[in-house]
């Protein structure tokens, strides 16, 4: 058995997917594979991945099985005694596997970590999270979140308020660079597949802690990540100024979310609290700021159609989404 697997997926990521494939090939660790999966892209990707880089294994798909599906396929043939997710639009820096693998093997209770991302100028990004609660819900939906950063409560969900700087144990880290150790998703398995996309990370973390593992964040590995590049290539898709698609699959994997970790009452009070909120933002700015009030007005009616496709959180619908 190798270290690592390094498992990407890729839907038209072909404009961001060489710096990322490039290093991966600069690391210091050389004990390592690379696994793409990509999801039926239409811009070459896995063509460039088959031309350029043909020590890497490729499955290329016919459809998009989405986030999780895809993930657990290349589960399949792994041989690393860790996976590594990553995402396409994220650079590495040479040592980040050699690092990570060090990491994982010194810390034997910890299950999953994560690093410090960071934008393309090296921006902060959310690196080290609570569960998302009713109570975080309302502070993100609120806008206190982004007003008070730098409070405890307020800046609760993304950590705000922490030193980047201090490694932790946290509940749980995004999947665009995450480690996870491959003994224990022989015991959980690796991604719960009805989460189509969002959310995928998030069950899965909360796995780990049922199985009495831990979830770490170390910021000595940093990764630079662009963010949402698959998402921005999808113009098929037409999406309106409110991402009307992606809010969808956000929703749907919501009450996905909800409705297994905390039951029907709890997914019920989520959409309600999202829906009662844009009620009063479209009665607000019903004269003032008409486009504003047709969007609240939209996502409200987005989150009837979300639960009435998902049962209120009880099935995931046909995919792919």
């Amino acid at each position: 058995m190798i270290a690592i697997s390094v498992f990407i997926v890729t839907y038209n990521s072909a404009p961001l997917l060489r710096s990322c494939l490039d290093s991966l090939r600069a690391q210091t660790l050389s004990d390592f594979e690379i696994i793409v999966v990509d999801n039926d892209s239409r811009d070459g990707t896995a063509e460039i991945v088959r031309t350029e880089y043909p020590e890497i294994r490729l499955f290329a798909n016919t459809s998009n099985l989405g986030f999780g599906h895809a993930n657990n396929l290349a589960l399949t043939v792994a041989k690393g005694s860790y996976v590594v997710l990553l995402n396409p639009d994220a650079v590495i820096p040479p040592d980040t596997l050699q690092r990570a693998y060090k990491h994982m093997e010194k810390n034997l209770e910890v299950g999953m970590g994560g690093g410090l991302l960071q934008g393309p100028h090296g921006e902060w990004q959310p690196s080290a999270r609570q569960f998302p609660s009713l109570l975080n819900e309302a502070l993100v939906l609120s806008g206190l979140a982004d007003r008070f950063p730098k409070s405890r409560f307020f800046g609760r969900f993304d950590r705000s308020w922490a030193d980047p700087q201090q490694e932790t144990v946290v509940d749980w880290v995004p999947g665009a660079f995450a480690i996870v150790r491959r003994s224990l998703l022989t015991e959980i398995r690796l991604f719960d597949a009805r989460f189509f996309l969002y959310y995928e990370e998030v069950d899965l973390c909360r796995r780990i802690y049922e199985a009495g593992f831990q979830v770490y964040y170390w910021p000595d590995m940093v990764i630079t990540h662009i963010g949402g590049a698959s998402s921005e290539t999808m113009d098929e898709m037409a999406f309106s100024s409110s991402g009307k698609q992606l809010t969808l699959w956000r929703m749907r994997s919501q009450l996905l979310y909800y409705r297994k970790w905390h039951g029907l009452l709890y997914s019920r009070l989520v959409k309600g609290l999202e829906q009662t909120w844009h009620k009063l933002r479209a009665w607000r700015n019903a004269k003032r700021a008409p486009d504003k009030a047709a969007e609240s007005r939209h996502i409200v009616q987005l989150w009837e159609q979300a639960w009435q496709e998902t049962e209120g959180g009880l099935v995931s619908p046909t995919q792919p989404w």
